[in-house]
């Protein structure tokens, strides 16, 4: 059965995100009936033009359509196709879009249709073009979601490892099929675009988006650019493949602790770094997006970068930077997509002008963003008044109608090549492949190899198939805390939240002859039992609210509640020591985000397993634990030994970590 958080247990935000719509979206949601009155009317083809307009001669070069299409468009059309707004904010009056000529619109994490299912995707984004395709010129508008780890905002989609995960397996192959079969299940539901991948680089484990990375050394990160391979492939207007975006460019894995945006520790923080450092380190994945991989959009950062040889205390917003997205982005590594901000992130640009509390976005902010080369944005609930505020600073001079063309120009450029033109509406005949048997079994494939074995004293692993188990932990039945955040809602949850199978689940359908006794709090007796299997760790969170050290739920579940921290909460400490204390063989499950500090109760474990956020498939975690798959991960991050060694990274000056980057032992 589904649980669903309520509105009214949700904690109060002191600035508008990317969950806000998750208040607005029962209220503004389309119902199951609407959508399918609407798929009913929605035709399979735009509507038709003149042919002899060039624009819509799909045998013409792209450039060539760009710049016809360009002549014939108003300066509100141009702005129109600058914008992208939430669904919240047009679901109740589709007709908006045609009024805003709105080039895009995005799902915030959670926001989804009702019902929560492929068909009811379909038919909201085809409900939308048919409103994009209302206006005078007939441009399609292109739908964008976050889908980091499989198609998590929808019920029912594979959900993957997170990224941290899959860097432990060191295969970019894999990376490329997971991401693969993402985009499948992603296009299917009607979606068009991907905000993913985050190619960023985590340096600091107290950062609550550690997990979506693929680790702490830029080499490796670099290796698993393939993701954008797997979304985009050779052509990312095929039915199975979807626009991709790198993001977030870039250094917002590299922030200082303590220099978070507002209540965050370090999520939105400063990177403190040399032009030279940060371009080893922050930028070395974006050069391979682009110029090996030629991903299809950019999303900058909303963290800001103060070079040290400017001396310390002059950060730039990454949404403000002109040097680094028109001079860098654009020019140096010739990017020719499109740049797409993040929720609300020129909003975060510095406006002394006007007082705080003051709306947003400010005139300054858009000039500023507009004039660095940001060229489409993410404006959920202020698509109208940004609109305004661009058009008064053009009309005054201070944007230029140049600047403004080569925005549009990249934006059109992009859909053309995405073939929206020719192909504006979503076929329903795909669905199936959503969650389908085969993209499970990669899943779980990627499940098993990304598990990395930290310690194996005696023998432990694998286990005997007919062994007497003791299970427990709070993490070994919790298919929700297994998926992590951006699973279904923007900080996941946790619970029966999606299908799948737990850990649990797992250990039975692979060793069906084991005697398995399980107790999640550890107080069933043991008694008799050969080996005990704890497992442990995190519960769901997503950016800012997972930093350790930051804000906490004020008000919802225990486990949102919970303050994020680098070691085990008392509860999980209380279940390892009880059951390590009591059976013979203990292995401890680590499920987790990031690293758990783990150091004063290793010895008391005879076996210790990383196995990150596995998401769906958790019998992936079995095949490992009883030898029918190898234990082949390892570390793509430094294991601390204390949380006061926190940062620790390969190549410091000093690097004494409990395991270092790489570790990993074999069975």
């Amino acid at each position: 059965m589904q649980r669903r958080i309520p509105p009214a247990t949700r904690p109060p935000r002191r600035r508008p995100h990317r969950a806000v719509v998750l208040l607005l979206a029962p209220l503004l949601t389309l119902s199951s009936a609407a959508f399918t009155d609407v798929a009913k009317a929605v035709p399979t083809t735009a509507p038709a033009v003149p042919a002899a307009v060039p624009y819509l001669n799909p045998r013409l070069p792209v450039e060539q359509r760009v710049d016809d299409l360009i002549r014939r468009m108003t300066l509100d059309e141009k702005i129109g196709q600058m914008t992208q707004a939430e669904r919240a904010a047009v679901a109740d009056a589709p007709t908006r879009i045609t009024d805003w000529y709105l080039g895009s619109i995005l799902s915030g994490g959670g926001s989804t249709p009702t019902p929560n299912t492929a068909a009811a995707w379909v038919s909201m984004v085809n409900t939308f073009q048919r409103n994009a395709l209302n206006t005078r010129l007939k441009i399609p508008m292109i739908y964008g979601v976050d889908a980091v780890h499989g198609h998590g905002n929808l019920l029912g989609a594979t959900v993957f490892p997170h990224n941290i995960g899959l860097g432990s397996t060191r295969d970019p192959g894999l990376v490329k099929r997971v991401y693969a079969a993402t985009a499948a299940e992603t296009r299917a539901s009607g979606v068009p675009w991907n905000f993913a991948p985050c190619i960023c680089v985590t340096r600091d484990e107290r950062w609550g988006r550690s997990y979506e990375s693929f680790g702490e050394d830029p080499r490796l990160v670099t290796e698993m650019t393939t993701a954008i391979d797997g979304l985009q492939g050779d052509d990312p207007s095929r039915p199975d493949r979807v626009l991709a975006t790198a993001k977030h460019y870039a250094g917002d894995g590299d922030t200082e602790y303590g220099t978070g945006e507002g209540d965050f520790t370090i999520d939105q923080g400063i990177t403190v770094t040399s032009r030279a450092d940060f371009a080893r380190i922050n930028l070395a994945p974006f050069v391979a997006a682009i110029r090996k991989h030629g991903v299809g959009t950019v999303m900058p950062s909303f963290s800001s970068v103060d070079w040290t040889e400017d001396g310390v205390g002059n950060p730039v917003k990454m949404h403000a930077s002109r040097e680094l997205i028109t001079g860098e982005l654009k020019g140096r590594m010739r990017f020719d997509g499109f740049v797409i901000s993040d929720w609300e992130g020129i909003h975060q640009i510095p406006d002394p002008s006007v007082p705080a509390g003051a709306p947003r976005p400010t005139a300054a902010q858009v000039r500023i963003s507009v004039n660095a080369g940001i060229d489409m944005f993410m404006e959920p609930n202020t698509a109208p008044q940004f609109q305004q505020l661009l058009k008064a600073e053009v009309t005054a001079g201070r944007v230029s109608q140049a600047r403004i063309d080569d925005a549009v120009r990249r934006i059109l450029r992009t859909k053309f090549r995405m073939g929206l033109f020719e192909r504006p509406y979503a076929p329903a005949d795909r669905i199936d492949v959503i969650g389908s048997a085969a993209h499970r079994k990669l899943a779980r494939d990627a499940v098993a190899r990304s598990q990395v074995l930290l310690k194996n004293s005696g023998k432990a692993l694998p286990l005997r198939k007919n062994a007497r188990i003791y299970v427990a932990g709070r993490n070994a039945d919790n298919i929700g805390n297994q998926a992590g955040g951006w699973t279904i809602d923007w900080q996941g949850r946790s619970g029966d939240a999606i299908p799948g199978t737990t850990i649990l689940e797992g250990i039975r359908e692979v060793a069906p002859q084991a005697r398995v006794t399980y107790s999640a709090d550890a107080s069933a007796p043991m008694t008799n039992s050969d080996v005990g299997v704890v497992v442990v760790g995190e519960t769901p969170y997503a950016e800012g609210f997972g930093d350790v050290g930051g804000p906490i739920w004020q008000t919802g579940t225990p486990e949102q509640r919970e303050p994020k921290l680098l070691t085990l909460q008392p509860g999980d400490r209380a279940v390892v020591e009880k059951v390590c204390g009591a059976v013979g063989t203990c292995v401890v499950l680590l499920v987790s985000g990031r690293p758990q500090v783990v150091t004063d109760q290793l010895g008391s474990m005879d076996a210790l397993v990383a196995s990150w956020l596995p998401g769906s498939e958790g019998a992936g975690v079995a095949d490992v634990l009883f030898g029918q798959r190898r234990f082949t991960g390892r570390l793509p991050v430094s294991w601390p030994r204390s949380v006061d060694a926190v940062p620790v990274n390969v190549g410091d000056a000093t690097y004494r970590p409990l395991f270092p980057y790489g570790w990993g032992l074999r069975t």
